[in-house]
């Protein structure tokens, strides 16, 4: 099967694709490039000492979890790199050999527009949202699941791409057991979200799967990443989360990722 992943450049994106390397015949990858240091140096997020202090944290998780991944570059994967923000002013025909599989992922990337997003919105291509959709939609959207002290709504939602932000049609689930340090929580949601994609893709489920439209009458925080600043930061470091409730309830066909494969 041949699969074509739209994506960013931190560690977490680095093991979709070489995870998906192994399912794959050929593997088309095209990477938006951002700094690695957010708070520290400008980027998707400006650059304050309190910025710098919450992405330390998950950068601390994103390596426990995940360590320094690398793309595994072999004769499978066709790699082109971009800066962040040039996807939307690159043609179709520019683009033509990425265009050409029969599966499309897109995980961490910047927001598809245009003739792109059409063309991917006919196509069988499915969007890794790290946020339990319906409920929470948007940027950062974990973040503000804790924020809202909804422990039970962290996770990663696997749906169907279209034109919309975080609208389409749901698949799946994915979590992680209990674990108390709430950035490795958010983290190791990553982790479920990428190695149920791929079991899914391996086993051919994910082209079965019955779809569950959005109903935006649940949604609870439709976020921006403009309402992520210092203010709401620091005010969230002061937050006791209660962690109890686990809902399973309100998830699609979820997928869990247990203890003992944590660091693995």
């Amino acid at each position: 099967m041949k699969i074509t992943v739209i994506t960013s450049n931190r560690s977490r994106h680095n093991y979709l694709v070489n995870q998906l390397s192994s399912v794959a015949s050929e593997l088309f990858v095209i990477q938006e490039c951002d700094t690695l240091f957010p708070g520290e140096l400008s980027g998707n997020y400006p650059k304050s000492n309190i910025l710098k202090k919450y992405f330390d944290k998950v950068n601390k998780s994103q390596n426990k979890i995940f360590g320094d991944q690398f793309i595994e570059i072999n004769k499978r994967i066709i790699l082109l790199s971009l800066k962040k923000g040039d996807l939307n002013k690159c043609k179709l025909p520019f683009l033509k050999k990425f265009l050409k599989s029969d599966l499309y992922i897109v995980f961490g990337s910047s927001y598809i527009k245009g003739n792109l997003a059409q063309f991917l919105s006919k196509k069988k291509t499915f969007n890794i949202h790290m946020g339990i959709s319906p409920y929470y939609r948007g940027s950062d959207c974990n973040f503000w699941a804790l924020y809202d002290n909804n422990y039970h709504l962290v996770g990663s939602t696997i749906h169907r791409l279209t034109a919309g932000l975080d609208n389409g049609p749901i698949l799946f689930h994915a979590i992680c057991e209990k674990n108390s340090d709430l950035f490795d929580y958010t983290m190791l949601s990553v982790k479920a979200a990428i190695i149920s994609l791929k079991e899914n893709i391996k086993n051919k489920e994910i082209l079965k799967m019955k779809e569950q439209k959005i109903n935006p009458l649940k949604l609870i925080r439709y976020s921006k990443t403009k309402d992520f600043n210092d203010k709401i930061i620091k005010s969230f470091f002061k937050k006791k989360i209660d962690f109890k409730n686990k809902n399973y309830n309100l998830l699609k066909n979820p997928f869990v990722l247990k203890k003992d494969k944590f660091f693995n």
